[in-house]
Formats: C-alpha cells, sequence, structure tokens
C-alpha cells in the first residue's frame, strides 16, 4: 500500500531534518574541541599554566587567578592568536595585590626675608592647619606659602618630633632651610658671625630630642668691610697693623709677608671680606708697607682707593720725596696716594690745642679741651650723651676761636670711636687724633681705623693703641658639653662605677661616684646625652642585652633621683655586641662590662646638600636600620665605667 504523496513528503523533511541536526551538533562539538586544545596548547607555550579553557559553543572562555595584571592581558593575548578575539571570554582574575609600603614622608621649609614656604609629602592626619599658624607666629606679616601634599597613612615613628623641632630651629634662623624627615632634621643656615654660628649650633645640638638625629650646616658668609681698610704702622717698638683686610687667602699672605718683611712684630691678623676696590687691592699694600719701611717710622693707610702716607718729623725730606715718587708711579691706576711729611711745631702757644675725653671702666666718660663756640660744645655734649648715656657724661671744655676748621669733625668722629671701647682715652689735636684703651671686640680696631680713616679724610694722621682683652665669663654661662665629658672622665678614672653581681643594682661604694656624676651633670644643663650599657660575652646574648639595658636605665634612674634634668638623656644597653677588650681573658672582661656616657653631636652637614634630594641616601639608611630605638648614630666620645 503506497502511502499518500503528502505524507510521504513530510517524512522525508523530517528525517533530513534529524540528519542535520545531528551533522550540525558533531561538527561544533568538533569546533569547541579544535577551538580548546589550540588555546590551551597556547597559554602552556606562554607559561600560563594557571590558566584554565573551557568551550562554549563558539565561545572560548578563560578562568584562572592572574598573578599580575600585565599576565592577564598577555594570557588574553595569546588566547587571540588561535581564535578570533571576539570568541574570547574573559573571566580570569587578578590576585590582590599585597600591601604598599607607606610613602617616606618629608617636609621641606624654607625661610627668607619674604616669607616661609613649604613643599613635601605629610601624613594626612597632621593638623596643618596648626603648623602654618606657628610658622606665621614667627614673622606676623608674611605670607607662608603651602605646597604640600598629603597620604593617609599612619604618622611614623619619630614625625611629630622632627616637625616640632624643626619649626623650633626655625624660629631662631631667619634665613635658612630645613628638612625634616621622620627621627630626621637637616639644617642648612646662614648667620651673620662665626660667633652667632658657634651659638646657634650649641643651642641646636642642646634642644634637639635624643631620639633625633639632626645634621646642622650653618654658614658665616665672609663680611662685607666698608671702607677696605689696610693701616700700617713702624714706630721704636717695631711694625703693627691696626687694621687688615684682603679679599683672599692669597692677598692676606701676600700683604702678611710684606709685613714681617718691614719689621712686623706681636700678634697679627688679616679680615678676608667683601668690598674690596680693585683686584690689585694686595699689590697696593705690598707697594705702600715697602715705601714706610724705607721711610723708617710713620704710617700708612688703604681706605678703598685711598693711599694716606705719613712720615715722622726727622724723615729726611729727600729721601722722602724719593719714596713717595717711586709709590706714586707704582701703584696702580684705581689707587691715589696723598703723601704727608709731619713738620715740628715752631709757634709757641698758650696751652696745647687739644681736645681730652676719657671713659673709665665704669662707663663714666669726662669731657675736656678746648671748642669752638657754644654751638659746638651743645652738639659735643648731646652726641656724648647719646652715645655713653645721660647720666654718664661731664662736660668741662673751654670757648677759644682759631681752631682748625676740621675741629669739629675731628671731635666727633673721636667721640664715636670711644663709644666703641670699653674704656679709654681720646686726644684730638691740630696734626693727629690718638685713640687707646681697652675693647671685648677683636674687631673693634680694625674697625675704628676704617671709620676714621673714613671720616677724617684724606692724608689725615691718626693713633689707635688699642688692647683685646677677651670678655669675662658670664656667671651663669653653661660649661661646654666636652667640658662637662672630661670632668665625668676624670671622677671616674678615680672611682668607678660597680653593680651587684648579674644585678642592675648599684654597689653601695660607687653611691659617690654617681652623686660626683650627678653634680658636674646638673651644672652642665640640658646637653645631649646617650647612657649606653655593655657587658662581657659570657652568658646568653639575650640576657646580657637585657642587663645592659636594665643597668643603664638604672643610671639613669638614679641621675633623675638627684633631680638631674634628663629630658635629653636616654638609656640605651649594647650587651655583648661593642667590646672593647679581648673576652679570653679576665682582665679583658672587665674592661667590657662597662657604662659609657657618649654626648650626641649633630651630624656633620654640607653647604651643597639642598632639597629634599639631599635626603635621599640618608632615608634609605633609615628604612633599613632596624626599628630599635637603642641604635646609636651619632660621632661621640667614651666615658667608661664598671658595671660589674
Amino acid at each position: 500500500m503506497r502511502l499518500p504523496y503528502a505524507i510521504a513528503v513530510a517524512v522525508f523533511f523530517v528525517i533530513s531534518a534529524m540528519i542535520s541536526v545531528v551533522g550540525a551538533g558533531l561538527a561544533v562539538t568538533r569546533i569547541e574541541d579544535a577551538s580548546e586544545l589550540a588555546v590551551r596548547r597556547a597559554l602552556d607555550l606562554q607559561g600560563h599554566d594557571w590558566a584554565e579553557v573551557q568551550s562554549d559553543g563558539l565561545r572560548v572562555v578563560l578562568t584562572g587567578t592572574a598573578p599580575t595584571e600585565a599576565t592577564r592581558f598577555n594570557a588574553l593575548t595569546a588566547a587571540g592568536t588561535e581564535v578570533d578575539t571576539s570568541r574570547v571570554i574573559d573571566e580570569m582574575e587578578v590576585a590582590p595585590t599585597a600591601n604598599l609600603n607607606p610613602p617616606r614622608f618629608s617636609a621641606e621649609i624654607l625661610r627668607n626675608d619674604n616669607g616661609i614656604s613649604l613643599i613635601g609629602l605629610i601624613p594626612a592626619s597632621e593638623d596643618r592647619g596648626a603648623l602654618i599658624d606657628n610658622l606665621k607666629r614667627l614673622n606676623p606679616g608674611v605670607s607662608v606659602s603651602d605646597l604640600m601634599e598629603t597620604a593617609d597613612y599612619p604618622e611614623p615613628k619619630g614625625w611629630d618630633d622632627a616637625v616640632t623641632f624643626a619649626v623650633a630651629a626655625l624660629s631662631k634662623l631667619p634665613r635658612s632651610k630645613i628638612s625634616a624627615s621622620p627621627g630626621l632634621v637637616r639644617i642648612t643656615a646662614i648667620t651673620d658671625s662665626q660667633q652667632e654660628k658657634e651659638r646657634l649650633e650649641q643651642e641646636l645640638t642642646r634642644a634637639a630630642p635624643p631620639s633625633l638625629r639632626i645634621g646642622l650646616s650653618i654658614s658665616a658668609p665672609r663680611p662685607v668691610i666698608t671702607p677696605f681698610t689696610l693701616r700700617y704702622l713702624i714706630n721704636e717698638a717695631g711694625g703693627q697693623f691696626d687694621a687688615c683686610s684682603a679679599q683672599d687667602e692669597t692677598a692676606r699672605a701676600s700683604i702678611l709677608e710684606a709685613a714681617k718683611k718691614a719689621g712686623l712684630t706681636g700678634p697679627h691678623d688679616c679680615t678676608i671680606g667683601l668690598g674690596v676696590p680693585s683686584p690689585r687691592w694686595a699689590s697696593a699694600a705690598q707697594l705702600s708697607i715697602r715705601a714706610l719701611s724705607e721711610l723708617g717710622r710713620g704710617s700708612v693707610t688703604l681706605s678703598d682707593a685711598d693711599v694716606t702716607l705719613v712720615a715722622a718729623q726727622d724723615t729726611d725730606p729727600a729721601l722722602f720725596d724719593r719714596v713717595v715718587g717711586e709709590l706714586e708711579t707704582a701703584l696702580p691706576d684705581v689707587f691715589v696716594l696723598h703723601a704727608v711729611l709731619t713738620e715740628p711745631e715752631t709757634q709757641e702757644q698758650s696751652g696745647p690745642i687739644e681736645f681730652t675725653a676719657t671713659r673709665s671702666p665704669e662707663g663714666l666718660v669726662q669731657l675736656r679741651g678746648r671748642l669752638e663756640d657754644e654751638a659746638l660744645r651743645d652738639m659735643v655734649d648731646s652726641f656724648a650723651k647719646a652715645a655713653f648715656g645721660s647720666n654718664q657724661v661731664y662736660t668741662a671744655t673751654r670757648l677759644v676761636s682759631d681752631l682748625p676748621e676740621d675741629w669739629s669733625v675731628r671731635v666727633l668722629a673721636g667721640l664715636d670711636a670711644l663709644s666703641q671701647l670699653n674704656n679709654g682715652a681720646l686726644t684730638v689735636t691740630p696734626d693727629y687724633v690718638e685713640l687707646s684703651g681697652i675693647t671685648h671686640d677683636p674687631q673693634a680696631k680694625a674697625r675704628i681705623a676704617g671709620q676714621l680713616s673714613e671720616q677724617l679724610g684724606d692724608a689725615q694722621d691718626f693713633n689707635l693703641l688699642i688692647a683685646y682683652q677677651a670678655p669675662p665669663e658670664p656667671e651663669d654661662a653653661l660649661p661646654d658639653p666636652e667640658q662637662c665629658e672630661e670632668q665625668i672622665a676624670e671622677i671616674q678614672s678615680a672611682s668607678k662605677i660597680a653593680f651587684e653581681p648579674g644585678s642592675a643594682t648599684i654597689a653601695a661604694e660607687s653611691r659617690d661616684t654617681v652623686n660626683q656624676i650627678a653634680d658636674i651633670l646638673r651644672e652642665c644643663g640640658p646637653i645631649r646625652m646617650e647612657i649606653q650599657g655593655h657587658t662581657d660575652s659570657q652568658g646568653r646574648e639575650e640576657m646580657n642585652l637585657q642587663l645592659s639595658q636594665s643597668r643603664a636605665q638604672s643610671i639613669l634612674t638614679e641621675l633623675r633621683g638627684r633631680r638631674i634634668p634628663t629630658s635629653s638623656y636616654t638609656a640605651v644597653g649594647y650587651g655583648e655586641t661593642q667590646p672593647i677588650a679581648d673576652n679570653d681573658t679576665e682582665e679583658g672582661r672587665e674592661e667590657n662590662r662597662r657604662i659609657e656616657f657618649r654626648l650626641v653631636r649633630p651630624e656633620p652637614g654640607t653647604n651643597n646638600e639642598s632639597g629634599l634630594e639631599a635626603l635621599e641616601s640618608e632615608l634609605e639608611a633609615i628604612e633599613a636600620e632596624p626599628t630599635d630605638d637603642a641604635t646609636p648614630d651619632a660621632e661621640t666620645g667614651d666615658l667608661q665605667v664598671e658595671p660589674n
């Protein structure tokens, strides 16, 4: 029986459809397997064995955890070389990044006459407003530029101490740059004088916390000498300088060499400074000193480019003319010579034409001698009272006529010079001005010589008999820390400190030694001191370290009990790590069992270090060091005491 045509067609289409579905399924499976195999092979060749490949139809799904984002991207690229990238489905993950190291916090503070500026990276927890307010108080009315960035990380150890000390140091240094980082402060500054430099270094060293490392680079620039002055005299006692200025070391050496050949005697010095009127200053000074030496007696004064040569009364006129002519020809073009041959007095006068002023060590000033008129007397009296004090001046001058035209200038210039001495006497005559006395300023004589040379004018003679005496030490002055260290060493060389065996208890017989050390430290004030404990190598290393720390702390506690200000002291135990003798002998072990008092000194700084780059190597070293607070890094001297 034949099927109807319609049914036969329907059956045919059904069978064809089934065959097509089966064929398509087989084709897809083969494609999936081929794609998965190819991608897996490509990943293995690139070393991505962590990645998993799964085919889903025409899609290729990548899964797994990549160690880095770059590795994940490399795996995607490798898969895209085998199949179309649109078929690659990325379901890979990236391993979480390890905790990032905190950034290096540092701040640089610059201060000058124009204001204060800050730059650097600080913790977000830093009270930025309070810091800016503190800086504004240093110089009210001057702007503070804040260029700092912040990072949300905990404040590192030592950061607060560094910032606090940096602000305190900045208050003492109007022209400075301070770089602060955790546990370290570097200071670069300029001062007006060497004395100011030394004072600031001592104050800053004393003020720094014991745990803070400081580097000081404070410079005292060359002074500006105005006028640039040199004055050399030759008399019966030989040659001497009243003032000497030079532009550099070479010029100073050549000037002093010429003076020695001209009979220089006694102590001498030549100030190096700025303001030289000519590069050939040293040559002019040598020629002038040599000319004076040929004359035998007199004085020569160089004030900027003016040269004044004054010969003694008994100088041969022919010799004077020859020497002056040769000097005038030899001097460099910029210099102008004024030569004076002093003539003996021939006129008899009723009393000397002179004005005198004396200043006693107590500060009392007496004015006597001749003045021209009432106006000049009032001027001199007012000037003296302004210079010496209203209650310190006694005036007993007389009025006469026919005094030299420049008499008032000579008198006032002399009084101005006298005011710079601690005590002395001034004599003004028509021919010269003479000033003698005592000063506590080593630069006073040179400064007065320059002022008189400028104020009296060319071809004017003056004589300075000024002696320098060191100022008396103030009664409340603190001794130098080095002296404190030496005094403690003397005490301990006679009597060491001992401890009870195996403990941190100070032996009874050592109490007096501790008392003597305490008396010295009480007078020394707030110096930075590290009390270090050391042991021999017997016993376990850990036990020795603990014992040394306990003994150092015991000394610090004893000093506190005697009311010594120990806020700038720290106690550190080093155990057996720093022997000073052989631990194989009893004598060596005896030396190694000790406590040392060590001054914590600032680290040396260099003027060419600047900016945050100057801290780079230092900060790397800090990160490499152990975090134990007991690690010392200041160069100090040793004082040995006996603990065991």
